[in-house]
């Protein structure tokens, strides 16, 4: 058997809540709570367990999407007031990214504080 990725848990304050902002960017849906978690589940089968904790550590989350899906998305992000950036250090707001390789997207920030980042694949590869 190969090796993947099953879950990773999201540290959240509040897990329904946090749970909503990447599925509604993302256009996903929240799963219901299991147990104490409230799973958002990508296409591959991952899911972003969101969990319950009063202090919360910022991490990193990038989710690469079709062409069509992170125009959506970004529009989402757009529509909403979402601040977004070009880069990770969250400078020059308003402001996405196009590199070289074909490859685009932005990063923002969720409730809790975490680094989000939509991007599309590199040109040539599939999404």
């Amino acid at each position: 058997m190969a090796v993947e990725l099953n879950h990773t848990i999201v540290p959240a304050h509040n897990p329904q809540a946090s749970a909503q902002f990447p599925a509604g960017i993302l256009g996903l849906p929240a799963g219901p709570p299991v147990a104490h978690f409230t799973p958002v589940t990508l296409a591959n089968g991952v899911s972003l367990d969101f969990d319950r904790y009063d202090h919360v550590d910022e991490h990193h989350y990038a989710f690469q999407l079709s062409d069509e899906e992170s125009e959506a998305a970004f529009g989402r992000i757009r529509d909403s007031g979402i601040t977004y950036y070009p880069g990770p250090a969250c400078r020059q707001p308003g402001q996405a990214y196009a590199s070289k390789n074909g490859r685009r997207g932005t990063y923002f920030r969720d409730p809790n504080g975490h680094l989000m980042e939509i991007l599309t694949p590199i040109s040539g590869e599939p999404a």
